[in-house]
């Protein structure tokens, strides 16, 4: 049931996934998830690389030394913390948003759009058992000539992939009551 994949959505970090390799075509079937976002005049601003041996090694590598560069006061134990999210996930796609160059809606718009198609891969995720978690570091302003962005293309993050064996927590919300104001006259 969709409420139910909906209620136990959860972050699943990189120290908990196992090796466990996710098959090309479930990575598809994530992605088809994610292309039936809601997208205000169709502009479909959702655009993914995905990242997975040795490239995914070099982008964690790249994010890792460019911490070192360009922190003012950086720490090794942080870069090797960066680098390992890296290791540890079996895939990690750059989520990117494609702005519609005759901006004919407003930016936070595509923004949105772009993180309705990251929640729909995370139910896909979830119903699939694989575990993920959307990360949003400082470093992605770095990032542009790393993953060859285009005119009007922006980074917004990665999420990080892989199947995990530990049971996760479950998650607590404060009733909807709280948070609901009714108009009806």
């Amino acid at each position: 049931m969709l409420f139910n994949i909906i209620k136990n959505r959860r972050s699943v970090f990189p120290q908990q996934y196992n090796t466990k390799p996710i098959a090309r075509d479930t990575i598809l079937q994530v992605l088809e998830a994610a292309n039936w976002a809601p997208t205000h005049k169709k502009t479909e601003p959702w655009r993914f690389k995905i990242f997975q041996d040795d490239a995914k090694l070099r982008l964690g590598d790249f994010l890792a030394s460019t911490y070192l560069k360009e922190i003012e006061k950086p720490s090794e134990f942080k870069a090797k913390k960066i680098s390992q999210k890296f290791k540890s996930s079996h895939t990690v796609i750059a989520i990117c948003m494609q702005r519609d160059l005759n901006e004919r809606v407003p930016e936070w718009e595509e923004v949105a759009a772009t993180a309705m198609a990251v929640q729909n891969m995370w139910l896909m995720c979830t119903e699939l058992g694989i575990g993920c978690y959307w990360s949003s570091p400082s470093l992605i302003k770095y990032t542009n000539d790393f993953l060859n962005l285009e005119k009007g293309e922006a980074c917004l993050g990665f999420l990080y992939m892989g199947y995990y064996d530990e049971p996760i927590e479950k998650g607590y919300r404060e009733p909807i009551e709280n948070k609901v104001k009714w108009f009806s006259k």
